[in-house]
């Protein structure tokens, strides 16, 4: 998995001091708003959105063009910008919008930075949770600033799976993931992007999702793999502003393979 024109350490130091700092920014603005009234409203593919969705989105956005106005601009709300550029941010204000709503805490803020067109910085933030992932690729992967590592686990039947619903899956996906599933040793469900932080510290062995946008999956890929996992999508290929909506997450080489074998049985 080479990533073309990898960060420099100065470049790594000042990306992640600037998403860290708006990361925080973000995190002021959610959180004093969770299990407190909100209003919500559907969007047209009937998923539901907040204001705290789109003020949050609104807030980064400005940070981001007003630091690096040359870069590019991927968000759940507000559509992209510049994607083509060398340099995008992937932004998901609140992945996990109906856990919000519902006062659950497994909800999280997703920032991505991508360079032609590979994610290479990603935070996944959790701020109901006080826990923060951030992953640069080649490098590592810290839990609030402490180094963290996916498990050793790599055989499907030694896996705990997750999931976060099975409303993902068309009925063809779902037949595969149940035959994967319920070939590992565990599988469970729920989670959002909370699943993939378990994963990058091993307390849990594997992800498999379907019906993603790349801002879903953009910010975790960095996390999953500089902690030493394995995140493409369903065919092995790795994720990027183009790939479909099917993830694959996993701590080791050989349990990805295994995966992957199984849901094209």
């Amino acid at each position: 998995m080479t990533v073309h024109a990898p960060l420099s350490a100065a470049e790594r130091a000042e990306f992640e001091a600037f998403a860290t700092g708006i990361a925080n920014n973000a995190r002021a603005l959610s959180l004093p708003r969770f299990r407190r009234p909100v209003d919500v409203t559907l969007k047209g593919d009937m998923s539901p959105v907040t204001a705290v969705d789109r003020g949050v989105e609104s807030m980064l956005r400005e940070r981001i063009e007003l630091a690096w106005p040359a870069h590019g601009l991927l968000g759940e709300e507000y559509g992209a910008s510049r994607v083509d550029a060398e340099f995008v941010w992937s932004i998901d204000p609140i992945d996990g919008t109906r856990s919000f709503i519902s006062g659950w805490p497994l909800w999280g803020t997703l920032i991505a930075l991508l360079r032609q067109g590979q994610p290479v910085l990603g935070i996944l933030d959790m701020p109901a949770l006080d826990e923060r992932w951030i992953g640069h690729v080649g490098v590592g992967t810290t839990l609030n600033g402490l180094p963290c590592r996916v498990s050793a686990c790599r055989s499907l039947a030694d896996a705990t799976m997750y999931t976060t619903t099975p409303d993902m899956f068309t009925p063809d996906e779902w037949a595969a993931f149940d035959r994967t599933s319920r070939a590992a040793y565990a599988r469970r469900f729920g989670g959002d992007c909370y699943s993939y932080g378990m994963l990058a510290s091993g307390h849990i062995d594997a992800v498999i999702e379907s019906n993603l946008m790349p801002y879903d999956y953009l910010a975790i890929a960095p996390v999953v793999e500089a902690a030493g996992g394995v995140m493409t999508d369903w065919e092995g290929r790795r994720l990027g502003l183009d790939s479909g909506g099917r993830v694959v997450a996993a701590a080791t080489p050989e349990l990805h393979a295994a995966i992957i074998a199984s849901l094209k049985d």
